[in-house]
């Protein structure tokens, strides 16, 4: 039981990971994305190459496959910057499948439907992370979700946030006033896939292998349901909901229950979740944080007149 319930740990950090940078881009810039999944898998991907193709060490390959997923994040930045709402989710979405496929058929690289195995851990001051020693897995996982958060609640509370709130308020004001719309959009999508990227790597070198059939379409939703519940443009909702989405799925192995219980139900579950979350309480559990405009207004005043 104790495992298990690390492992629920080990999955929740990752998974936060990823959605902290989901949400900088739906939450605080508004552009719906439905590729986070594809974001993850790139990650993973690159990391597991570079550890048993390349024998890179772990830091290095979780910070490289980190700036592969930036690039790839910016690739897709950049043509969809004139679209908006329905139109990015299905241009989103059209990326992940072509991600997806080209983790499939590219065989000299990706080993195919295969996969790769035999991914090693992360090596730290002579300690090697084993996957069956659970415990230094989750806390080296979530010292990086405190990283990341900080990272991220860092960029929000700074003039780039305020910027990818005003364009998510309303573009054209956001332009009119000066705002490079173009820059912090693709910058969103540049961040958010690099947190994805980190979050894959650590998934594959826990596992110690990859398969492509785990970064699917449902993967994104279940990341987006996470950003949705907790509340748009809110980092600790988003680590509330990565948690309670992640508990919710494996309430049915926690209980021995999931061999009568079709896998399908938690596709059900997630559809459910955010048709109710969007009628009944569209702003998340705990809602999205209003800045005080006015304190900002101030500490600015002050900086200027140093």
């Amino acid at each position: 039981m104790l495992n298990f319930i690390l492992l629920i740990f080990i999955y929740i950090g990752i998974y936060a990971i990823s959605a902290l940078g989901l949400n900088l881009i739906v939450g605080y810039t508004g552009l719906l994305s439905l590729c986070q999944a594809a974001f993850l898998g790139i990650g993973a991907y690159s990391a597991a190459v570079l550890m048993t193709a390349f024998h890179f060490g772990f830091w290095e390959a979780m910070f490289i496959s980190g700036i592969i997923t930036a690039l790839c994040g910016m690739l897709i930045g950049i043509p969809t910057l004139r679209l908006k709402g329905d139109y990015l989710a299905i241009a989103t979405l059209g990326f992940g499948e072509i991600v997806r496929n080209i983790i499939v058929n590219w065989d000299s690289v990706t080993k195919g439907p295969m996969g790769i195995n035999g991914i090693p851990g992360p090596e730290l001051f002579g300690f090697m992370f084993s996957s069956m020693d659970k415990i230094s897995w989750v806390i080296l996982i979530w010292v990086i979700v405190g990283i990341s958060y900080y990272f991220v609640r860092r960029v929000v509370r700074s003039r780039v946030g305020r910027a990818l709130e005003a364009i998510r308020e309303d573009e054209i004001a956001a332009s009119a006033m000066g705002i490079n719309t173009a820059k912090y959009k693709i910058g969103a999508f540049t961040t958010g896939a690099f947190l994805a990227g980190i979050a894959g790597s650590l998934f594959a070198s826990y596992n110690q292998s990859v398969a492509p059939l785990t970064f699917d379409f449902m993967m994104s939703i279940m990341i987006l349901c996470m950003v949705v519940l907790g509340g748009l443009g809110n980092n600790y909702a988003t680590v509330a909901g990565a948690i309670i989405i992640v508990i919710t799925s494996e309430i049915p192995r926690l209980f021995g229950i999931s061999h009568i219980i079709p896998p399908q139900l938690n596709q059900v579950i997630f559809g459910l979740i955010l048709v109710l979350m969007m009628i009944y309480r569209p702003q998340g559990i705990i809602g999205r944080v209003k800045l005080n405009y006015a304190k900002i207004l101030k500490k600015e005043i002050l900086n200027l007149e140093k």
